[in-house]
């Protein structure tokens, strides 16, 4: 891959929004706050210690707008963050000590000499991503600007259980590791998506419906033991927003509404330029939105009528099967008899080649799906709702039936300006999204007060 993924996108991580969690996994990995400890397997730097509040400030502010605009000089920076000289000149020097920012090439001049830009290392470490869906794994090990380095997928169900997921997933990240030379700098940290909701503050899944056995299971702590470096985990559709925000068609929206539907449907919220997970981390749950009052209608969470239950891929995969036994469908039976089921994708080949069961089945997910998009739109009001999973790359159909339901359901003032349109980085949004949750939290002010009084981010 090319260039920083996230250099066009600001990263908005308030305290609010630091996951306050994960300070204890900083401290395992650093040493207790105040130490002065060196990072595990590193040297503390020359005049390491806390940082005064002040300091801080400006020091995340101008690392900030390095790491962000890929490169700035000291004058830029003085123009940009309204800080005196001599303050940006020496928390320079406190960044380059510590090995975060590095002195560039000579930028062009202004009159007198040219300035030297000032690069943020994203070489100084690496990380470790997964994107887990309901049948597939993605890994990747990226830079800390979320360069991706190397990338693995291959099929997967999650209802294997936690053990045996994240056992592959663990071979996989360990195989890409031995296949990237050189590896750059040390492993700073890991970013893990699963499809069920999650309990952000404490990285653990709590009562996922198509996740059996993952119930409140410790992933963090599990890969936090076996690597020994801080780890993040989310919902997999908020790592698809993050990746569609920072580096797909989302970029430059600050409210943005990301709907997956694949096995199951799931939204994730972009609010005034910072993800909305909510008061638990269970925000954008909106596969289990009640969309019939039909007691023959139950979902896998147990509850009636839900979204998910009549519009999200098991129930595509249902409902073609049903056209198929009954011979409404020859496109559909040939599915049937060859695999013994139909899936979600048959139903979309199908009506790809204009078969229309399989497009009426569409249609109907479609409009159910588009009346509930439609309310989120009344409620929230977003620039932009972008479209993904795996069943969402099914022909346009799907997109076209959304589309207009949501137009002919929502006010008009909420749609004058919508855009709704495709996710564009396929199966890459979802480690390139990992990639960003990991460096939000560790670029946070209150990580990078103690990266910074350990001796860095990558520990020299």
């Amino acid at each position: 891959m090319g260039s920083s993924y996230f250099a066009l996108s600001s990263a908005k991580v308030s305290s609010r929004d630091y996951d306050r969690g994960v300070a204890q996994s900083i401290d395992a990995h650093l040493g207790p706050a105040g130490s002065g400890a060196p990072a595990k397997g590193g040297a503390t730097a020359p005049g390491v210690g806390p940082l005064p509040e002040q300091s801080l400030d400006a020091l995340v502010t101008i690392l900030n707008q390095i790491r962000l605009e890929q490169s700035l000089s000291r004058s830029e920076l003085v123009a940009r963050t309204g800080l005196g000289r001599a303050i940006v000149a020496q928390r320079i020097g406190e960044l380059i000590e510590r090995g975060l920012v590095r002195e560039g090439d000579v930028g062009p001049s202004t009159g007198g000499r040219p300035p030297r830009q000032l690069m943020f290392r994203a070489d100084a470490g690496h990380l470790l991503v997964a994107d887990l869906g309901a049948t597939s794994i993605d890994v990747a090990v990226t830079t800390l600007d979320g360069r991706i380095l190397g990338h693995q997928a291959e099929p997967s169900s999650i209802a294997v259980g936690p053990e045996r997921c994240l056992d592959r997933v663990a071979e996989l990240f360990d195989d890409l590791r031995r296949s990237i030379e050189p590896l750059p700098g040390r492993l700073c940290g890991v970013g893990i998506g699963v499809p069920g909701p999650v309990e952000f503050q404490s990285g653990r899944p709590i009562a996922p419906a198509i996740m059996p056995g993952w119930d409140r299971y410790p992933i963090r702590e599990r890969f936090a033991a076996r690597y020994g470096t801080p780890v993040f985990v989310d919902n997999d559709v908020n790592i698809l927003a993050l990746g569609e925000w920072r580096a797909g068609v989302a970029m430059g929206h600050d409210n943005v509404v990301v709907l997956k539907i694949g096995t199951g449907i799931g939204a994730g919220i972009i609010s005034d330029g910072r993800l909305h997970r909510g008061a638990q981390g269970s925000a954008g749950d909106v596969g289990h939105i009640q969309v019939v009052d039909d007691p023959s209608v139950v979902c896998r969470c147990g509850k009636l009528g839900c979204l998910e239950a009549l519009a999200g891929g098991e129930a595509l995969g249902r409902a073609g099967e049903a056209a198929a036994r009954e011979g409404r469908s020859p496109r559909l039976r040939a599915a049937l008899d060859q695999q013994g089921r139909v899936t979600a994708q048959d139903v979309g080949l199908a009506a790809s080649s204009g078969d229309p069961v399989a497009v009426a089945i569409l249609q109907s997910a479609a409009q159910l799906i588009g009346s509930m998009l439609a309310s989120v739109v009344n409620f929230f009001n977003p620039s932009l709702i972008v479209i993904g999973g795996g069943v969402a790359n099914s022909p346009d159909h799907l997109l076209a039936a959304i589309r207009e339901t949501i137009y002919r359901r929502s006010l008009p003032l909420a749609t004058r300006d919508l855009l709704i349109q495709r996710s564009s980085l396929g199966g890459l949004a979802g480690v390139i999204g990992a990639s960003a949750m990991v460096i939000d939290q560790l670029f946070a002010r209150e990580a990078i007060g103690r990266w910074m009084e350990a001796g860095g981010l990558a520990g020299r």
